[in-house]
């Protein structure tokens, strides 16, 4: 496919752009996007409408963790409205360079429950990007209101965090363990119990739920073409 045809926007969903070289993402065995995560956020948020989830996409969630200036950043998160969210879904992706594009080779979400007051983060293959979590942590810790404005919220490793079981679908599972917690945070059960999403997401996200949201997103943005 040639650059100018793998560029074709095909659809464009809320604030998001999807090419027609994401459709070719999503029909083989390959490593996730930001715009296909971001489209699929966006899904999250339509079909999860509680004004205290926030579903943060790659693009902002790699400025926060790489940004150099104190003021840019506050300006930058004030918008979010952090300290309104109960739930705040981050993505998290090992690029170092930011200089480069959709660069990096690993995605991981880190999930921020206010009742809680703990910071999770959930990743498919055994820590690999714990660094890139924990700075992202840190940089926001200050600005979720509430308790960690003291910086009293906790960070957690969960170690039980289901793994990938092959080099690319790293990004289903950050997809998949999104889904499971905003299904979780809905439903009420639980809410009480230290375990918070821990048993739902050790059940839910399994490699053959994995391969099959894979299809289910590529239907989704199939019917949605077929709308336009």
């Amino acid at each position: 496919m040639g650059k100018s045809a793998a560029d074709e926007m095909i659809l464009s969903y809320n604030d998001v752009v999807l090419r027609r070289s994401d459709l070719e993402i999503l029909s083989g065995a390959y490593y996730l996007n930001d715009r296909i995560i971001e489209f699929y956020f966006s899904l999250l948020s339509s079909s999860h409408p509680s004004q205290d989830i926030l579903f943060v996409s790659p693009s902002v969630a790699f400025w926060i963790t790489n940004c150099p200036d104190v003021d840019d950043l506050k300006g930058f998160l004030e918008p979010l409205k952090l300290p309104d969210k109960n739930l705040v879904i981050f993505p998290v992706n090992n690029n170092d360079d930011v200089s480069l594009a959709e660069g990096g080779s690993h995605w991981s979400l880190l999930a921020y429950y206010r009742s809680a007051d703990v910071f999770v983060h959930h990743d498919s293959n055994q820590q690999m990007n714990r660094r890139h979590a924990m700075k992202l942590y840190k940089t926001v810790i200050g600005y979720t209101g509430g308790s960690s404005s003291d910086g009293n919220d906790k960070y957690l490793e969960c170690i039980d965090t289901p793994q990938q079981v092959n080099g690319y679908d790293c990004g289903l599972y950050v997809t998949a363990t999104a889904r499971t917690i905003c299904t979780w945070h809905e439903s009420g059960e639980g809410k009480n119990d230290k375990d918070l999403w821990f048993s739902a997401v050790k059940e839910q996200v399994t490699p053959l739920v994995v391969s099959e949201l894979r299809k289910e997103i590529l239907g989704m943005i199939k019917d949605l073409m077929a709308k336009k």
